[in-house]
């Protein structure tokens, strides 16, 4: 039987988060966790590219953008949508997730989905350095993983 883990094989390589403006205080800390957790893991500076979006929405659209300049081994979409009164927030959920899933798959690029969807924002909060750990860290950990993963296969 082959099996392929990467999950401690060591690699840098160009990487892009593009990271929502909507609840800022949120994904301001999933952004500063992924910049540090790059920073532990030896990436240069030349290697990262941070984009913002308005919103979880434009997040997809500009993936598939840096997804299409071939010069990304992994993206990465940080984000929070917090339930609120309206069924607004399954749409933007749903929208976002299928996003990054066919921009994945249409280019064959690990693109990590390190966008929280909450039922409040202290279940956010909980998730960018609380007590539930930090998704933006984690979200660098899948990245890096997933592109040993594929450059060994």
């Amino acid at each position: 039987m082959r099996r392929f883990n990467a999950k401690d094989k060591k690699v840098t390589f160009p990487v892009a988060l593009v990271v929502s403006r909507f609840n800022e205080e949120v994904t301001s800390k999933l952004l500063e966790g992924a910049h540090a957790r790059l920073q532990e893991l030896g990436f240069d500076e030349g290697q990262i590219t941070v984009v913002d979006v308005p919103g979880a929405v434009e997040i997809p659209l500009a993936l598939q953008r840096l997804a299409g300049l071939k010069e990304f081994d992994a993206l990465i979409a940080l984000g929070a949508v917090i339930r609120g009164e309206t069924s607004h927030y399954d749409y933007v959920c749903n929208l976002v997730s299928q996003g990054c899933q066919e921009i994945s798959l249409q280019f064959k690029l690990p693109v990590i989905f390190g966008v929280l969807t909450t039922e409040n924002e202290e279940q956010a909060f909980d998730r960018c350095g609380g007590k539930h750990g930090h998704k933006g860290k984690d979200a660098v950990d899948a990245a890096c993983e997933m592109v040993a993963l594929l450059r060994s296969l």
